[in-house]
């Protein structure tokens, strides 16, 4: 069996925890000397790095008059077999199960027609199964394509339990975490960089999303807004989508807009949550809450609801607070609580800390690469 493989990754390429997890990981097996496609529409996010080890293959989406909505599973089919073929790849690991699972499965029965069996990891992460799983249009094509696949990951364990419950699933599925480079968060404290958002007496509060309905953006500002009256603070709100005019529409109304700064979508977010004191996700679900993972490996304590796999990563009273969704007064009187109790503060950073580091990514590569060259016996 070959030592170094050719990995195939197909993800989304936007401001999203599956994109995001999907090319760390694929540098993280370049950095090893494994070759890695990055297969998607647009260069991933994330991709930054140049290597002889990393390639990146557009999916080209040509419109034609006969189609009224463009069939990108079908060019992303294409484009599969096509990179299969020519860069001679060992293995397909997608991330999402439509449309990147079910094209997959498509290409590998195109590919059996040239003698060519690769084997397909799909890795679940979120909504491909709680909000797209939960609508009887997609349900038998995700079903379909999961259990075609030739090994399943979940994100999480409650993500793992919510596929069993929603879905016929006739193969084992295997929980491998997401998981943080730590490496990315020994930077020093920028004090030049925090002092242009805040005084020094006053305490940093941030939110990262794609403000989605789903991130309940406006409970942050209603958290803060409570917040504020009691303790100097600042918000910073990083990231961007539907939500975000409402949401600054919201803080005029209370009055925050020399409080709350909107950063818009930032990459090396690590260099804001270096100095911030609470993070805050209120989200409605969560299927793991990557971006509390990255708070917490920045010392920064987490407030966020107890939904989906929230609590494998934030644990309640340690790393940070657990509330039910839509409590903006449990979340607001925690974070009181805390910025009252500046020893508190510190210790809870220093739990979230160690806490992150059972998800560094030297800890969950192997498994990956375990399951590959399972696949490949």
């Amino acid at each position: 069996m070959k030592d170094k493989l050719k990995i195939g990754i197909v993800c989304y390429p936007t401001y999203g925890g599956s994109g995001v997890v999907a090319t760390e990981l694929g540098i993280a097996f370049a950095e090893k000397g494994h070759e890695v496609h990055f297969i998607s529409y647009d260069q991933p996010f994330r991709l930054e790095l140049f290597s002889d080890k990393i390639y990146y293959h557009e999916v080209n989406i040509p419109s034609y008059p006969l189609f009224e909505y463009t069939p990108y599973e079908l060019n992303l089919t294409s484009k599969l077999v096509d990179v299969t073929i020519h860069e001679k790849l060992d293995i397909l690991h997608v991330h999402y199960a439509i449309p990147h699972a079910s094209a997959a499965v498509n290409a590998k029965q195109i590919l059996l027609t040239h003698s060519i069996n690769i084997p397909i990891v799909t890795t679940l992460h979120g909504t491909d199964i709680t909000l797209l799983g939960q609508d009887n249009s997609f349900k038998p094509v995700i079903e379909y394509a999961i259990n075609s696949s030739d090994a399943i990951t979940t994100v999480s364990q409650n993500l793992k339990e919510v596929t069993h419950d929603n879905f016929k699933i006739n193969k084992q599925i295997y929980h491998v975490p997401n998981f943080i480079d730590l490496k990315l968060y020994e930077k020093r404290l920028n004090k030049n960089l925090r002092s242009s958002y805040a005084n020094s007496d006053e305490f940093i509060l941030t939110h990262i999303s794609n403000f989605r309905k789903v991130k309940r953006v406006n409970d942050v500002i209603d958290v803060f807004n409570l917040v504020s009256k009691m303790h100097k603070c600042k918000l910073l709100m990083i990231g961007d989508g539907p939500e975000r005019l409402e949401a600054e529409q919201l803080c005029r109304k209370y009055g925050l807009s020399n409080k709350i700064k909107f950063l818009g979508k930032l990459k090396l977010i690590e260099n804001i949550l270096s100095f911030a004191d609470v993070f805050l996700l209120p989200s409605e679900t969560e299927s793991f809450g990557l971006v509390a993972l990255e708070a917490m490996a920045s010392k920064t304590v987490v407030i966020s609801t107890n939904s989906g796999g929230l609590p494998e990563v934030n644990i309640d009273n340690k790393t940070g607070f657990l509330s039910d969704v839509g409590d903006i007064d449990k979340m607001s009187k925690d974070i009181s609580n805390l910025l009252s109790n500046k020893e508190l503060l510190e210790t809870m950073k220093i739990n979230a800390f160690n806490h992150a580091k059972s998800f560094d990514l030297p800890r969950i590569l192997p498994i990956y690469e375990e399951i590959y060259y399972r696949l490949l016996k």
